[in-house]
């Protein structure tokens, strides 16, 4: 994940854990300083709400933050590696199997998984 999609992640967790705090009411004039903001429990650690984002659509609806992930088909790994650096297009016309095409885009560090999270209008993708 880049930089700008942790910041993304952080500003929607900072919101989530945010709504656990209650602030003081003030019944019958008290001072506020006498009283204690009241905690609801958080359910989720930040690793867990990201999860949970990407796995339960109504809890990733509610506090909206929409996380993808998805593996990388042959092909686009072919695409990313024919224009990121001096490899020859058509390479994998070598190969037998795809299977064996993927074992040379890992040596070559190619991205296998596209990214994509979507916080607050504002969507930034990513190659892993």
């Amino acid at each position: 994940m880049n930089k700008q999609q942790q910041e993304l992640l952080d500003e929607a967790y900072e919101k989530y854990a945010d709504s656990h705090f209650k602030p003081p009411s003030n019944p019958k004039g008290k001072l506020l300083s006498d009283q204690l903001f009241s905690v609801v429990p958080i359910e989720h650690s930040k690793e867990s709400f990201i999860n949970t984002c990407k796995t339960n659509p109504k809890f990733s609806k509610k506090w909206g933050l929409k996380i993808e992930e998805r593996e990388l088909s042959v092909i686009e790994r072919i695409v990313i590696a024919e224009n990121s650096t001096e490899i020859i297009p058509g390479f994998d016309s070598h190969f037998d199997t795809d299977e064996d095409v993927h074992k040379v885009l890992d040596t070559w560090n190619t991205p296998t998984k596209l990214i994509t999270i979507t916080y607050n209008d504002k969507t930034i993708t990513s190659y892993e």
